[in-house]
């Protein structure tokens, strides 16, 4: 009689609790109600139960090697976190309100610490509204619609850097409002539209206010359909094309009165400059094959500024032009060879400070989970041509490994 008692008892229990419980037929996995749901899709992700907040987390890193021979100078090896990367993202009581934080803890990253000046740990910190599959509004610090070189993530380059004409050209990460359009299709013409109104003064800042904005507008164009896996957004055909994809895009940029030397980025300038920039990529990519290709410039007038103090010491707007090419193949055994040739041509109002450039590289990848495990290899060659005619030679190797989820 205790028993049948006992037994009824822990019944009726269960029955009570029933509604508390669910089982997962997909994963064969007991999950309590009560708690957050795991999954492990992109990153580690938390769902609350009445699905009222969303949170995604992420982590990269990339640890480099690095033997350098520049001319004049004496051999030197490079050992570095290049970039040790924290993410944050999902949405908070709809799923039409988004959220991403991503924050940044390398030293090359963070930058030179200056006293009085900010340290610049966080990189992106920016609140979405989706109120469809079309349009996408942000408002926050993130970047900007720039060159796809910059707007992909460093994570997803084939070699273990961007262009030298990415470091003088690109417009960055900027606070202000965005607003996108998006409108791609597997298999028709599709394009995407994207814009921006900023501060134009980069990440993090908090000097004085000023009456200075920029304002960004970019067209995405994809003839023969969307790429596999969002592609386009990523270096290297390892998603593998089935059928001919291609990419033409183009970026107008103009920063009124920037304060910095290369707009959102570089040393201050001694007075405010106005610079426009224009940004055209072009991307194809087939059965393993990736061909891409950029321009990218800078213009302003008056680039060269005086201190008011001494006239000895001044600075300028980094203006010029570059082009880069680049040429991929990936074997079936996850191995890829890439080529890239940069060439950077500064304007003739900065020659006398700044050398034209050529640049040329060749890299070996080997793919382990795509862009997330990967071991990269480099030798890289700059030529670099001075005003008054003389020569510099730089080259070095590099090894690089990026891990993340």
């Amino acid at each position: 009689m205790k028993t049948k008692f006992l037994f009824l008892s822990l019944l009726m229990c269960l029955i009570s609790n029933a509604q508390d419980i669910k089982f997962s037929t997909k994963d064969n996995d007991l999950k309590l109600a009560t708690l957050p749901y795991y999954n492990y899709g992109r990153g580690l992700g938390l769902t609350s139960p009445d699905s009222i907040f969303q949170l995604n987390i992420r982590f990269r890193m990339q640890n480099r090697l690095g033997y350098l021979n520049n001319e004049g100078e004496e051999d030197a090896f490079d050992g570095q976190i290049r970039r040790l990367r924290l993410r944050f993202d999902g949405y908070v009581g709809n799923p039409k309100f988004l959220y991403a934080i991503q924050l940044s803890f390398a030293p090359g990253d963070v930058g030179a610490i200056e006293e009085g000046e900010n340290i610049n740990i966080i990189r992106d910190a920016v609140v979405f509204y989706r109120p469809n599959r079309h349009w996408s509004l942000a408002f926050g610090q993130t970047k900007l619609p720039g060159n796809r070189q910059r707007f992909n993530s460093s994570g997803a380059l084939q070699l273990t850097d961007r262009s030298i004409n990415n470091a003088r050209f690109n417009i960055d990460r900027d606070f202000g409002f965005q607003a996108y359009f998006l409108n791609e299709k597997k298999d028709k013409f599709s394009y995407n539209i994207k814009s921006a109104v900023s501060t134009g003064n980069g990440r993090n800042v908090t000097k004085s206010p000023d009456d200075g904005f920029a304002l960004t507008g970019r067209m995405e164009l994809f003839p023969l359909g969307a790429f596999k896996k969002d592609g386009s957004n990523f270096e290297g055909d390892i998603a593998r094309e089935e059928k001919i994809k291609i990419l033409l895009s183009g970026t107008f940029h103009r920063n009124v009165k920037a304060r910095q030397t290369q707009g959102q980025l570089g040393s201050d300038l001694f007075e405010k400059r106005t610079m426009e920039s224009l940004l055209l990529d072009a991307m194809l990519k087939y059965n393993g094959w990736a061909v891409m290709s950029s321009y990218m410039n800078r213009t302003a007038q008056n680039p060269i500024t005086y201190n008011p103090e001494d006239v000895t010491d001044f600075n300028y707007v980094f203006i010029g032009e570059g082009f880069d090419y680049q040429l991929s193949y990936l074997f079936s055994s996850n191995y890829e060879i890439i080529g890239r040739l940069s060439t950077q041509k500064v304007d003739q109002a900065i020659y006398l400070f700044a050398p034209n450039t050529k640049q040329y590289s060749l890299g070996v990848t080997k793919y382990f989970w795509e862009h997330a495990f990967k071991l990269q290899s480099e030798f890289t060659v700059d030529d670099l041509t001075y005003f008054n005619g003389s020569t510099k030679t730089n080259w070095y190797i590099r090894f690089q490994i990026e891990i993340g989820i």
